[in-house]
């Protein structure tokens, strides 16, 4: 059994291996595309009765090579030029929008089981051994993937041009050969493996968009093993993930708090192998960064005025049940906010902050039981301690692979830490999730329990602003620039006396307390929680959404916020058969990434300051929207109306303040030289080069 399955994550993780070495993106969709060809295959197989062959030749040979060539040309492409961390955010997209995708078209809660191939025909030994004719046609593939991408690789031309496309495309362009084709082979074959493995697995689980897409934790177990480079090490480690499996499957002891640790063992490994192997430099790695907007902190404190007016006309026009439906964006900006010093300023990749907010929830539900004040603070500072625990294995990691660390680490949290019943540990007992759902209170004020939706939200707004001050003082204070300068180079910075260590540790654990702090606020709307939502794939929406907004920018948490909850609400209650396909929003978003790289927030507050920078349209802009909120409170018009008016005053009173400052400023001419780089060139400027060279 641990051979088979083995086997199948040898296939998994080839293809993995195979597009890395190819084109240098490394694809954390993979495993995605190998259940999206595993329900392909049930729905012509079983639920459409196709024949069995003819299913498979349609999956693997059609549907699969379309879908490659789509992800290449489409998905990819557009972003080839870019730097690494954009690379990975489109995989990440593509990894949240197959899921959802899957979810919306295959109901998950409607079992759909898928046979073994020859399940009709007897297992036969192989010495001590028993195996089936499943598992004899899952090595065989094996052997055959391992054998055909070797000769592949390093005996054909197709071969040479793919390894050589990710060092310079450039350079191989003048070979003669042709970079866009070997990027597109890699892709057709690194999807069919994935194909292949989805189909050979999923007779053996369940089939379940979540659980399949995450069986590529152990493929990416399996491709640390190779280093990202090399088959037969890949081949290897999948060895050993399957066996190791298959024994805590048939060993592990009895035990209540053992169970996730099978379920956990790809990621410890996983984790273990990236701390434990040494890493060779990136494929294809080229970091352009851009620079962090500096906020100024007179504008950082109108923008969390405005985040608590906002609140505060949230709580008086809406009713209770959209209160519950939309309140929690405040405390879920929180949670992104977290993004911002980590990866925005230090460029720390994480996949596991919605992980980390569990732990602040965890933590408020169990200390903060009675609305305890203090437990808020230790919700923020046990959140704190996790961030800094991770910082230390970090010292090793980076970009790709820091992301595959802290994944893992969200993984470990999903399968394992999170499903423990309580336990006592020196004397304390600890309680985690109780393998159930954790209540939560408001929190209790002098004089004051918070316990009504309205209030939790005032609450949640508040603290997003106070967070949102605290960034924008951290960017302007010297340790903001010293986190930024450990962005660029930290080879630089620990050559100029920075310590590396000191500045990941602060940093991790700074951004988790602020993590913990959304995960408890979050908690508190909710009232009640389950380890479900806190899990590794819940976390990639916001993360993709946190991206796109522009991970350096203060603002981001509550565009954040808003763009999760907001649009998924507001459609679904215009019409209901919308509910699955909102969830495919922040996927397409993310895939969108490529034509605003460095985030939407930056152009939304420039496209915004000359509203702020004129005395007369902000006087004109709140006192219209002050009008409008009295309109509403005295039932004059309805919510529609009020945002629609609001949005239509604002968008119009911005035109009249760039118009009025357009014609205010003076362009200050200059010399013909310098035009294009002082200013924009304009056509008319070629007409004057012209003459001015004619005359000299």
């Amino acid at each position: 059994m641990g051979l088979s399955t083995g086997a199948i994550y040898a296939v998994i993780g080839s293809g993995l291996v195979l597009t890395y070495t190819t084109t240098g993106v490394f694809n954390f969709a993979h495993g995605a595309a190998g259940m999206l060809a595993a329900f392909a295959y049930w729905q012509l197989s079983v639920g459409w009765g196709w024949p069995v062959p003819l299913a498979l030749a349609v999956v693997l040979l059609v549907l699969a090579p379309l879908f490659g060539l789509l992800v290449e040309k489409v998905v990819l492409r557009p972003v080839q030029h870019l730097g690494e961390a954009e690379r990975l955010v489109m995989t990440v997209a593509l990894l949240s929008g197959l899921i959802a995708a899957a979810r919306w078209i295959w109901d998950p809660n409607v079992p759909r089981p898928l046979s073994t191939f020859f399940a009709d025909r007897e297992p036969f030994r192989l010495g001590p051994a028993t195996v089936t004719w499943h598992q004899a046609i899952t090595m065989a593939v094996a052997v055959a993937v391992a054998l055909g991408l070797w000769i592949l690789l390093y005996r054909t031309r197709t071969g040479t041009e793919m390894r050589a496309t990710v060092d310079d495309r450039a350079l191989v362009g003048l070979t003669g050969a042709d970079p866009l084709r070997a990027g597109r082979a890699a892709w057709i074959l690194g999807t069919q493996l994935a194909a292949v493995g989805g189909i050979l697995i999923a007779p053996t689980v369940a089939l379940d968009a979540n659980q399949l897409s995450l069986l590529i934790v152990s493929a990416y177990t399996a491709a640390i093993f190779g280093r990202l480079r090399s088959l037969p090490l890949t081949f290897l480690g999948a060895i050993v993930v399957g066996c190791l499996e298959s024994y805590l499957t048939g060993y592990l002891p009895q035990n209540p708090y053992l169970p996730g640790l099978r379920l956990a063992a790809p990621a410890l490994l996983l984790l273990s192998a990236l701390l434990l192997f040494p890493h060779g430099r990136l494929r294809g790695r080229d970091r352009r960064l851009r620079p962090v907007p500096t906020p100024t902190m007179r504008g950082t404190l109108v923008f969390a005025g405005t985040i608590v007016g906002l609140a505060v006309v949230l709580a008086t026009v809406l009713g209770e049940e959209h209160v519950i439906s939309y309140g929690p964006m405040f405390s879920l900006g929180v949670v992104a906010l977290s993004f911002v010093p980590l990866a925005g300023y230090a460029g720390q990749i994480s996949l596991c902050q919605m992980s980390i907010a569990g732990i602040g929830a965890i933590v408020w539900g169990q200390l903060g039981a009675d609305g305890q004040p203090w437990a808020l603070a230790a919700a923020m500072a046990i959140a704190a301690l996790v961030g800094a625990l991770i910082a230390l294995p970090a010292m090793r990691l980076s970009g790709v692979y820091l992301a595959l660390g802290t994944a893992a680490f969200a993984v470990i949290l999903d399968r394992w830490i999170f499903t423990l019943p309580s336990l006592e540990l020196l004397g304390v007992r600890i309680s985690l999730f109780d393998q159930g759902s954790v209540e939560m209170a408001g929190p209790s004020l002098p004089g004051l329990r918070l316990d009504e939706q309205w209030e939790l939200m005032l609450l949640a707004a508040v603290c997003l602003a106070a967070a949102s001050v605290g960034v924008a003082a951290l960017r302007l204070s010297r340790f903001g620039r010293r986190l930024i300068a450990l962005r660029d180079s930290e080879a630089a910075y620990a050559t100029l006396g920075g310590s590396l260590l000191a500045a990941k540790i602060a940093v991790f654990a700074l951004s988790a307390g602020i993590a913990g702090l959304g995960g408890a606020l979050y908690g508190m709307q909710l009232q009640s929680v389950t380890a479900e939502q806190f899990t590794f794939v819940a976390g990639l929406p916001i993360f993709l959404i946190a991206v796109i907004g522009g991970l350096g920018s203060v603002g981001n948490g509550l565009f954040t916020g808003v763009a999760y909850l907001g649009p998924v609400h507001a459609l679904t209650s215009a019409a209901s058969w919308l509910q699955n396909p909102v969830h495919l929003l922040p996927a397409l978003a993310g895939m969108g990434f490529a034509r605003h790289p460095e985030g939407i927030v930056p152009g939304m507050r420039h496209g915004w300051e000359p509203i702020v920078r004129n005395r007369a349209t902000v006087t004109a802009l709140l006192g219209g929207l002050a009008l409008l909120w009295a309109a509403r409170l005295a039932d004059l018009i309805g919510g529609w109306t009020l945002f629609l008016a609001a949005l239509a005053w604002a968008l119009a009173l911005r035109t009249y303040a760039r118009a009025q400052e357009a014609r205010t400023t003076v362009v200050p001419d200059v010399p013909v030289e310098w035009r294009g780089v002082r200013r924009p060139w304009r056509p008319e400027d070629e007409e004057v080069l012209a003459r001015g060279l004619a005359a000299g």
